[in-house]
């Protein structure tokens, strides 16, 4: 796949390693091109090279061993509701349907999810999204997603239908989720959650309030998930 040349070549390396470990080319076990390998493919330098690396060591793509070199781990464990990588990366997009309930659009807003805005934020109106994903092809998650409407030009008219909203963000936009806030709670279902997850009344949801921050400057987007959490366990780093 070939990206950008706005994209600085770290991330290059980096998007292209992390599409061969996600795709299958390099399985739990592979060992990767040495770091001379990839510093003449990509005509990097060692220090470009490690810093990819470094990146997809620190998101669990990769173990990196003295003398052996760089071993893919495969796709990250968990369901990343809970995780920095992302649910798309956690479970895998052969596994994962993506339905856009709601197409993205642009809408007022004063509150998001019980997080402050700042008054750039209102000023500016959020980017509304609406998704339910399935496992497995089970419905396990819906989400509402809000995007500050700052500098992110198009972004409605990108195709969300089993795309990760992290990777467009990331490819399209070079924004990057650096942490965040996060707030549980336990609810039941209402009638919209009952019919989109084919449960009965009083069927306990897990509800997730987000806060997202990024490697723009008081740049966040929020999320509300709904999990229905019967057959999947939720675990990750935040």
């Amino acid at each position: 796949m070939a990206y950008s040349d706005e994209l600085p070549l770290h991330k290059q390396i980096y998007e292209s390693l992390r599409k061969n470990i996600t795709d299958g080319v390099y399985k739990e076990g592979d060992i990767l091109p040495s770091e001379n390998q990839l510093c003449q493919l990509h005509h990097a330098t060692r220090p470009t090279v490690r810093k990819a690396l470094e990146r997809l060591s620190t998101e669990g793509y990769i173990s990196r061993r003295q003398g052996k070199g760089s071993i893919a781990k495969g796709i990250p464990s968990g369901i990343g509701i809970l995780s920095l990588s992302g649910t798309t990366s956690a479970i895998g997009q052969e596994n994962l349907t993506t339905k856009i309930i709601t197409k993205p659009e642009l809408r007022e807003w004063n509150t998001a999810f019980t997080f402050q805005l700042s008054e750039k934020e209102k000023g500016n109106g959020c980017l509304y999204l609406e998704r339910l994903r399935l496992i497995n092809n089970t419905p396990v998650f819906f989400d509402i997603t809000k995007i500050p409407n700052i500098n992110l030009p198009r972004f409605t008219q990108k195709n969300f239908e089993n795309k990760s909203l992290f990777d467009i963000l990331r490819k399209n936009y070079q924004i990057e989720v650096k942490g965040g806030e996060q707030k549980l709670l336990a609810i039941t279902a209402d009638k919209k959650l009952q019919r989109y997850f084919n449960v009965k009344t009083g069927h306990p949801i897990l509800q997730v309030n987000r806060k997202i921050s990024t490697n723009r400057p008081d740049f966040y987007f929020y999320s509300q998930i709904f999990c229905n959490t019967e057959s999947y366990t939720l675990y990750g780093t935040f």
